[in-house]
């Protein structure tokens, strides 16, 4: 038939055009590759780089440059003679613990079978191994821990690995329920919403979620008493105390709450249980049960069930340890025009010297340690602070509370630092590990962001405020040179105890 045989050229033409592409494109590339690749001399063979030597990994690293700075002779500086005073009884803490354990168990029992829940549910034991237990324990006049201590160690490894067994509003978010006064404008608690978390060893720890993203700063227009708080600056607040050596923070770690598994279906506050639900991008949220707090859009949430947030561990209970809440004779004015004595008399210091306990003894010298710390961190919030009542009017302040911290990196609040400028003295052993941690050797910035490297939740900080943590630190020490220059080196620098080895390069020579 004349069709077919008319049509055959042209099958055979197109048949040829697609081997020839064929040949071009795929077989004649990969026979150049494989005849390029065995020929002498061929210049591709060194475009690989030799291997490179293996790095240790970010951590190991880390923690070398941690164990310089705290092998140094003004972290090993010998403890006062004697045993250090502990702040609890171990045999009246254990009875007093044991006695909760059991009042929980009992309560938990009775809350099931309210619910008619008949699955068994092995009651909460109490070990005096637990490492919240340990801390307790470990509280002495020197400090919430010692230097070197495997019970905080273990505590925050705990506090991030063991499951949720309940969860509750803190005391403080009990007590504004439906008692707010909204005449003033601070409330007692602060605005930031925070839960009381119980793990399966019966510790109990401070969670406070992640309200605003790292990289953000507070607005310039916000004050001080309305700024978000952070749980990021929690987690930095502990590094820098250890670092510090105040040991005044409590442990504080990081860690991804399960709001839903975690929170939601632990607890037994009706309260707590109204105020989650499910955002419009089914994210699982909640917010606190309070006039201030009570919009949806004030609301934490999960993504869908996950929040990041921070853990402190709590202290020992008022009944063993109490405590007093002190007003900061350097508070702040809580209201949007008016100013304290300090802001405008600046011989307001000589005023605090002459009322007791400031008068005579380490309070004094307390108080700036803790505006040094503050102004490290950018913290302006703080207007009370705390002791143990049995380590008398000398015991060490506890640093609560440091939400409010790293909010700004590029504004230094020199204010803060009144109680050093005004009253001119400073502790010889905080001077000493100040102009140590100025060296390049142990440089703040670069001490802090190794520490905060083993928290889960690293990184923590920015690096604009690690850098800033370093200006600050030279703000510090040119406050303290302004003193020395005005009244001179004994009056200014008290020595606080045995003098340790000084820094090799001191920027404020001490007398030896």
């Amino acid at each position: 038939m004349p069709g077919p045989r008319r049509a055959r050229p042209a099958v055979l033409l197109l048949l040829g055009a697609l081997l020839a592409a064929d040949l071009y494109f795929h077989l004649w590339p990969r026979a150049r590759r494989e005849l390029s690749a065995g020929a002498p001399g061929c210049p591709c063979r060194r475009r690989h780089p030799a291997p490179a030597a293996p790095q240790p990994p970010p951590r190991a690293r880390a923690a070398s440059a941690l164990r310089r700075l705290f092998a140094h002779p003004l972290y090993r500086a010998a403890a006062p003679p004697g045993p250090a005073e502990p702040l609890l009884g171990a045999r009246e803490a254990l009875r007093y613990y044991r006695r909760k354990a059991a009042r929980w168990n009992r309560r938990h029992k009775l809350y099931r079978e309210e619910l008619n829940l008949t699955s068994p549910s092995a009651p909460l034991p109490l070990r005096p191994e637990a490492s919240w237990l340990q801390f307790h324990l470990g509280i002495s006049r020197d400090g919430l821990y010692p230097r070197s201590s495997p019970a905080v160690t273990r505590l925050l490894r705990d506090m991030q690995e063991f499951t949720t067994i309940s969860a509750d509003y803190s005391q403080d978010e009990k007590a504004l329920l439906g008692a707010c006064d909204c005449s003033q404008i601070v409330k007692p608690s602060g605005v930031h919403l925070k839960l009381v978390l119980r793990f399966q060893d019966f510790g109990k720890a401070m969670f406070k979620p992640m309200r605003q993203k790292r990289e953000e700063e507070t607005p310039e227009d916000f004050f001080y008493f309305i700024d978000f708080q952070r749980h990021n600056a929690e987690i930095a607040a502990f590094h820098l105390d250890r670092i510090l050596d105040f040991r005044r923070v409590p442990p504080t770690v990081g860690r991804l709450i399960n709001v839903t598994k975690d929170i939601l279906e632990v607890t037994k506050n009706e309260i707590l249980q109204s105020v989650f639900f499910v955002s419009p991008a089914s994210n699982v949220c909640f917010f606190a049960k309070c006039p201030y707090m009570c919009k949806t859009e004030y609301a934490v949430c999960g993504n869908p069930h996950l929040l990041e947030g921070s853990l402190s561990a709590f202290l020992p209970s008022l009944n063993l340890a109490p405590r007093l809440s002190i007003p900061n004779p350097w508070i702040r004015s809580y209201s949007f025009d008016g100013k304290e004595e300090w802001e405008v008399n600046p011989l307001y210091c000589n005023t605090v010297r002459e009322i007791y306990p400031y008068s005579n003894g380490n309070r004094l010298l307390n108080i700036v340690d803790m505006a040094i710390f503050d102004f490290l961190i950018g913290n302006m919030d703080r207007h009370h602070y705390e002791m143990f009542t049995k380590f008398g009017d000398d015991g060490f302040l506890l640093h609560l509370d440091n939400a409010r911290g790293f909010g700004r990196h590029s504004h230094d609040e020199t204010s803060i630092l009144a109680p050093l400028s005004q009253c001119c003295i400073i502790k010889r052993t905080t001077l000493l590990r100040l102009q140590l941690l100025a060296e390049p050797e142990y440089r703040l910035s670069d001490v802090m962001r190794e520490s905060l490297l083993q928290d889960r939740l690293a990184p923590i900080l920015t690096e604009p405020h690690l850098l800033a943590l370093d200006r600050r630190l030279q703000l510090i020490l040119r406050a303290v040179r302004k003193c020395i220059d005005t009244y001179g080196e004994a009056k200014v620098v008290a020595n606080d105890t045995t003098q340790p080895e000084a820094p090799a390069s001191d920027r404020v020579k001490l007398a030896t």
